[in-house]
């Protein structure tokens, strides 16, 4: 069985508070948890399983190991008032009583100050009943004031206190063409340029990209975040699924850290999952370990407006779950390593890492996904991710030009030469990206 390895989770902003509801959900439906945190059946679960993500009250009650943080009360009253509204710890539900109004200065120099030492605090109470604690997993979206600014001074404090512990992100990127905040390009690249050092791994996906995937292959019109939450939360617990069920190949979160990061700055991963498979063409599809890897590297399957073909994968981490053998994916890899149009790049001639675990997807009930037998979840590093840093450094450009909205930063305690420090940063990133992927010469 896996070991006792816990791990935090860290939702800051709506966009992380609203992936908490689904993730939670899903978590409490793999792990026969109530909505009020007991065992559906004591008998038949393992406390090994859940340790991971739920620590034990001494009531009997799993209790999430967990901080939700918003500089804004009202998508935290939702869960305070919805279907899990028992099992949250309630101190570990955070709300400021100003918005950070979609301004990374708010959150990271001014009102976000007046917050981090009371996270901070709750972080630690978490923390200190775990017996091992792993890392963190932080959600957050990259264009909001909250979640761009108050995460750049949380991620810069855990990296004082908890120096050597895993730090992951998921975190939603601004789409290129669907954008609901006007300043969405300085927030990017101005908590990007603050948060580089600090994190160790950012799967990054945007909902552009996921709505494609919605309306394309799981036959939903008109998606909601609620949509697009759970097919995320699908993806978290694969990657964590080493951590709670018996596995052939497991995974822990610093492995991830150790294969898909050739470079401390290369660690901004793409996201693909497979099957995404409607209820009603289930019954219709042989979903092979061969035909489930192969998804995993067609364009259109990403989740980021990038296209893989015009970079070169550097490594590919696939993770599978449920009916899955060794000799599967073996045969799976080979078939893909022979395809020219998929490229790696020559000083990386290993490529893949497998994690192989014996638990099958759980679907949520009235959701999109089908029950399937079996499933993977891809994370790729590709030198492709330099052309979405390529539009939103565009974008970025456009407004500073004219110093459009830089007062309301400036006006927050910001100085204006974090903008440029910024620009420059992700330009770099740019340029590290492409060197990466240009061949070695013997």
């Amino acid at each position: 069985m896996p070991g006792h390895k816990e791990i935090i989770q860290l939702h800051v902003g709506q966009a992380g508070v609203q992936i908490a509801s689904a993730c939670w959900e899903l978590y409490c439906l793999e792990h026969g948890i109530q909505p009020n945190g007991q065992l559906y059946d004591y008998r038949n679960v393992s406390p090994d399983s859940f340790n991971a993500f739920f620590g034990m009250s001494a009531a009997g009650k799993c209790v999430p190991r967990i901080l939700m943080i918003d500089l804004e009360p009202s998508v935290i009253d939702e869960i305070r008032t919805g279907h899990y509204r028992y099992l949250f710890h309630p101190e570990c539900l955070i709300t400021g009583k100003e918005d950070a109004a979609n301004n990374f200065a708010r959150g990271m120099y001014s009102i976000g100050r007046e917050m981090i030492e009371l996270a901070l605090d709750r972080i630690r109470k978490v923390a200190d009943d775990c017996n091992s604690l792993q890392g963190f997993i932080l959600y957050r979206a990259f264009g909001g004031g909250t979640g761009s600014g108050f995460s750049t001074l949380l991620l810069e404090r855990l990296c004082r206190d908890y120096g050597r512990k895993v730090k992951l992100e998921f975190a939603v990127y601004p789409a290129p063409h669907i954008s609901p905040i006007i300043v969405e390009p300085y927030n990017t690249l101005l908590t990007t340029h603050g948060t580089l050092d600090y994190e160790d791994v950012a799967f990054v996906l945007d909902n552009e990209a996921v709505y494609n995937i919605l309306a394309r292959s799981l036959d939903v019109p008109r998606p909601t975040y609620t949509n697009l939450n759970r097919l995320l939360a699908q993806v978290v617990s694969t990657i964590t699924s080493s951590l709670r069920f018996e596995g052939a190949l497991n995974i822990d979160l610093n492995e991830f850290q150790t294969n898909l990061v050739p470079y401390p700055r290369i660690h901004f991963p793409l996201i693909t999952y497979a099957p995404m498979l409607p209820c009603t063409k289930a019954y219709h599809e042989q979903l092979s370990v061969a035909q489930l890897t192969n998804s995993c590297f067609e364009p259109a399957n990403q989740m980021i407006n990038c296209d893989p073909r015009t970079g070169k994968y550097i490594c590919c981490c696939l993770l599978y779950r449920g009916d899955v053998t060794p000799t599967d994916v073996n045969s799976a890899i080979v078939n893909i390593k022979s395809k020219r149009s998929i490229l790696f790049v020559d000083w990386c001639p290993t490529g893949f890492k497998v994690g192989i675990n014996y638990q099958p997807p759980t679907t949520v009930p009235g959701g999109d996904l089908a029950a399937v037998h079996r499933a993977v979840t891809m994370v790729s590093n590709s030198t492709a991710i330099k052309e979405s840093w390529k539009v939103i450094t565009h974008k970025f450009s456009l407004m500073y030009k004219k110093r459009a909205f830089v007062h309301h930063y400036v006006g927050e305690g910001m100085e204006e030469g974090e903008f440029e420090e910024a620009r420059e940063d992700i330009t770099a990133l740019q340029l590290d990206y492409k060197e990466v992927e240009i061949d070695s010469v013997y």
